[in-house]
């Protein structure tokens, strides 16, 4: 399945392990790994409106200690903008709390028990009960909306999305998407057991254990995947060119490492970001400052299948390598209001030549860095195109622990280009074949040495 398929896939990455927290955005999936962005994209999925921290002078401080408000989501300035001073602040979305005045006709209300009050007098058959009658007629309604990042997520898999955000989880170890109603793997996750039990970049999964789960929401399907460390599941997989086959995968408690980072032989820096946790700009920022010490020719920065995160961690990871007070992106709402977002530091690689790696799983928090640093000229993107999470989700626990996950914005890049359904389209395009997998090929990593050390 090739990753030009993405902006159809109808997704918000998710850690199986986990749905990864917070996010976002959460810009993700992320929100958690959904938020933006998810992630799922860290999956998830949601992002909201923050107060950049203001500073007098960041110059010598710390990257760890260049923070921001966590939000749910993720070298000449762009012309066409003028930055937003950090100074002033970004009026916040409407509290989760604030009361909701009802607006659909009493009528129709009547009409659905009318109708609910024949089914219970006549229907022959076993009546649901009431709880899942209720779930099934908001997930109806949503789906009227045509909007798969605006979900009903029922109380058990909300339990999941509400775990702590320690990046330590208990599962198979793999990131996922749904995909027209199938549930493909992402990635799975180095030395966890989705990787060691076989599986890959495009599998799909149709069952788990003896529950077909084509067709279930994201949310769903992974509480029939995920599980307690040292239990199996079994799954049957569809691969490209196969029959469909099972494998039996022990669970275990997957520790995610966030950043990875190495300098290589030929002098080139790499550093990769696995989701935008609530952390993830500080441990960042430390490593880059550790490579740089090494006076590199140049840096990789790996943001493929990186689902998203937090929106504040977008901002602040854009802001390790561009100006402060650069407009990182601009989101709308629905009455038409709009805020940008800038970055709230000096930056501490804001000349070092950078490539941004990018495939059809960088969603969410990570579209929105690369298409800052595309924007601004500030980094040269390489890979595939991505996946194309342009929308802000707001996330809503109900009364009985369900969460409501709305829509609530668009959000574009600092040029103003709108990347919803359409994904980034690097500069340098370069595909991964089954093949290149096959052998542990990385030709998009080698790609980006090369342009590093040659400028072509």
């Amino acid at each position: 399945m090739s990753n030009a398929s993405w902006p159809k896939v109808l997704v918000t990455a998710l850690v199986v392990a986990l749905i990864m927290g917070g996010l976002g955005f959460t810009a993700g999936f992320l929100t958690r790994p959904l938020m933006v962005g998810e992630a799922p994209a860290a999956t998830p999925a949601v992002i909201v409106s923050a107060v950049m921290e203001s500073r007098s002078d960041d110059s010598s401080r710390s990257v760890a200690e260049r923070t921001a408000t966590p939000v749910p989501l993720e070298p000449t300035l762009a012309p066409t903008l003028t930055p937003v001073p950090t100074e002033t602040p970004i009026p916040p979305l409407p509290s989760p709390t604030t009361p909701v005045t009802p607006s659909v006709d009493s009528q129709a209300f009547a009409l659905f028990s009318e109708a609910w009050r024949l089914i219970q007098r006549d229907y022959y058959g076993e009546i649901p009960p009431d709880e899942e009658v209720v779930n099934s007629a908001i997930r109806g309604a949503l789906n009227a909306l045509g909007d798969p990042f605006t979900g009903y997520i029922e109380p058990k898999a909300a339990a999941i999305n509400r775990e702590d955000n320690s990046g330590s989880f208990e599962g198979i170890g793999a990131f996922v998407s749904m995909e027209e109603g199938q549930l493909m793997i992402v990635e799975p996750i180095k030395g966890q057991p989705a990787e060691a039990a076989g599986l890959r970049k495009g599998d799909i999964v149709l069952q788990a254990g003896d529950t077909p789960i084509e067709n279930m929401s994201i949310y769903e399907a992974i509480t029939y995947i995920r599980g307690p460390a040292g239990t199996q599941v079994r799954l049957k997989i569809l691969r490209v060119g196969q029959d469909p086959f099972e494998v039996t995968i022990t669970r275990a408690r997957v520790e995610i490492q966030l950043v990875d980072s190495t300098m290589r032989e030929d002098g080139v820096a790499y550093v990769s970001l696995t989701e935008f946790s609530d952390d993830a700009s500080a441990k960042l920022g430390s490593a880059i400052e550790g490579l740089l010490l090494e006076n590199p020719k140049g840096l990789i920065l790996d943001l493929r299948g990186n689902p998203g995160g937090w929106l504040n961690e977008a901002v602040l990871v854009a802001g390790l390598f561009l100006p402060r007070d650069a407009v990182v992106l601009i989101e709308r709402s629905k009455d038409g209001s709009e805020r940008l977002y800038t970055t709230p530091a000096s930056p501490i690689a804001p000349d070092i030549p950078l490539v941004v790696l990018v495939d059809g799983g960088s969603a969410s928090a990570s579209e929105i860095v690369a298409g800052a640093l595309q924007d601004y000229k500030r980094a040269v993107l390489i890979g595939e195109l991505t996946f194309g999470k342009g929308s802000v989700q707001w996330p809503e626990e109900l009364s009985n622990g369900a969460e409501l996950r709305v829509t609530v914005a668009r959000w574009f890049t600092p040029n103003d280009r709108a990347i919803h359904g359409k994904g980034l389209e690097p500069d340098i395009a370069v595909e991964v074949t089954a093949e290149d997998v096959e052998a542990g090929r990385d030709p998009q990593l080698e790609r980006a040495a090369v342009y590093l050390l040659s400028g072509q």
